[in-house]
């Protein structure tokens, strides 16, 4: 396994554990929520106990949703191959630049990889915006910043 294949899998491997942390935060969250609605007996404050119970969905309902991003997600980072390389920016791409390393596939923040930096961000970030298409030598101005790519596996 050559250099460049071994980064993007590295960085492939901290993306899904980061879609894997995420999802098991929520889970448990879920699962909290059921437990406190089912656990909540009718207390004698009638309105306040429904508006508890009422609260309680809510987050019920935002943690369902979370739970269907990030399934979304883990679907997107499963299609992505470590080892398909091309000379042209696209979703799986690993982008070197004058400012900057990214990882175009899901947005997990900054990951290191032999003590290189890298973002990975998703497709449809601005910056990303930016890069899809792109090759090696081409320029770039983000945020007033001018920065060219230099490298592209």
């Amino acid at each position: 396994m050559n250099s460049t294949v071994k980064i993007k899998q590295a960085l492939h491997d901290s993306c899904a554990l980061f879609t894997k942390n995420r999802l098991n935060t929520i889970n448990k969250t879920i699962s909290e929520l059921q437990e406190s609605l089912t656990s909540e007996t009718k207390s004698s404050a009638g309105d306040k106990h429904e508006t508890g119970r009422a609260m309680v969905q809510l987050e019920r309902e935002k943690a369902g949703h979370q739970l269907a991003q990030i399934q979304k997600v883990n679907q997107l980072l499963v299609k992505i191959s470590t080892e398909k390389t091309s000379k042209t920016i696209g979703l799986g791409s690993v982008v070197y630049t004058t400012k900057s390393n990214y990882y175009i596939a899901i947005s997990a923040g900054e990951l290191e990889v032999d003590t290189q930096k890298f973002y990975a961000i998703a497709a449809n970030t601005p910056i990303a915006q930016l890069l899809l298409g792109k090759t090696i030598g081409d320029n770039i101005v983000f945020r007033a910043q001018n920065f060219s790519i230099t490298n592209v596996n």
